[in-house]
């Protein structure tokens, strides 16, 4: 039997990007860094206003270059400051965002080409050539795959090997300011798909797993709200920060560290890919308040010497989620040490790729 939650989220019939931004004019802050590069914070980062301009920049360049509603876009790289740019870039279009690994070989990045019916590869500099060999092995052109980096930031970058560079399908600034996206205002509309996110399932290959909208919203709704219940919420999240470091191209990153922290309005460093040291050291510099993670580096945070050694301050830190498989009770007792009592809870949450699982938290106790 259905069991009904004594909290209640209302959801709206909208665009994900009407629910973050409110609408394409609305004034948004210039001064709020919304995404920053960890390793160049000062200089490489986006304010909200900023963040918006660019994604319609590359939505208003995707329409000009003959992308109708409902394609799908494959953008094959590892963590970057653009690429929240080309995730809300491509769903303001219309188009269908889809990530692939980026440890990918060309034959598995060539299936999820051909099963996504990807009609655009936007390809890492330093994954062209698995990206080439893959886009012939799927069909597609070469005149489809562009490659991708972040300097375009510089006001620089150039294509390669035959394939031209992705900063010609971002329009200008003035074109982009005039870029609406469609008003998704009605059911039937609101279950659009915005993603598809290949699962690794169970058996044998990923699945590509389509999203929609509205269902993006509901979770990204849901997760902040659980944040809401905190009874001081609001102190919290004026000192909230986030360290991005797992891969956005999997559904967890995506709704926590694009849709959640925007709607929150939660400053988010990106790190390029995981390394330890780096973490911590970011942790330190930037005062993380939450730390989004996965068993090992639960794991790792418990035992790793540069932990144990006192080296880095984490004191900022007030939050840690861990999802992807389940952790003892042991191990989390261990994390949860290297804080004063009572301060941090390591909570475990549960999901699929099919739902857009944010962190649905539970204490440790109540998941045993």
């Amino acid at each position: 039997m259905p069991f009904k939650s004594r909290w209640q989220v209302h959801v709206p019939d909208a665009h994900l990007a009407t629910v973050l931004f409110t609408s394409p004019t609305h004034p948004l802050s210039k001064t709020h860094r919304c995404f920053s590069e960890a390793a160049r914070p000062d200089t490489h980062y986006f304010t909200t206003h900023d963040f918006r301009l660019w994604s319609k920049r590359f939505a208003a360049g995707l329409r000009k270059a003959g992308l109708q509603p409902g394609d799908r876009v494959l953008l094959f790289s590892g963590n970057d400051l653009f690429f929240p740019v080309v995730f809300m870039g491509i769903i303001m279009a219309g188009g269908i965002f889809s990530g692939a690994n980026p440890t990918y070989v060309a034959r598995e990045l060539a299936y999820q080409l051909q099963d996504s019916g990807a009609t655009y590869l936007i390809c890492a500099e330093g994954s062209l050539d698995t990206g080439i060999e893959a886009a012939q092995v799927a069909g597609l052109s070469r005149d489809r795959v562009f490659v991708f980096n972040n300097a375009i930031f510089d006001g620089r970058g150039e294509g390669k090997m035959g394939c031209r560079y992705w900063g010609e399908l971002v329009a200008s600034a003035e074109e982009g300011s005039q870029f609406v996206w469609d008003d998704l205002s009605t059911p039937e509309k609101a279950n659009r798909t915005l993603a598809l996110n290949y699962s690794s399932g169970t058996t044998g290959r990923p699945k590509g797993v389509e999203i929609s909208h509205k269902n993006y919203c509901a979770n990204m709704l849901q997760a902040n709200q659980s944040f809401y219940l905190n009874p001081d919420w609001k102190e919290r999240n004026a000192r909230a920060r986030f360290l991005c470091f797992l891969p956005m191209y999997h559904a967890m990153a995506q709704n926590i560290f694009i849709a959640n922290a925007l709607k929150r309005g939660v400053p988010v460093y990106i790190m390029p890919k995981f390394d330890f040291i780096k973490m911590l050291e970011y942790t330190e510099k930037f005062r993380i308040t939450d730390l989004i993670l996965v068993p090992p580096v639960v794991v790792a945070l418990a035992k790793h010497p540069a932990v144990r050694s006192g080296k880095y301050d984490l004191s900022s830190v007030e939050a840690i989620g861990s999802g992807a498989a389940p952790l003892g009770r042991e191990v989390c007792d261990e994390v949860e040490a290297l804080w004063e009592p009572g301060r941090v809870n390591v909570k475990q949450g549960w999901g699929m790729t099919e739902y857009v699982v944010p962190p649905i938290v539970s204490t440790n106790e109540a998941a045993m």
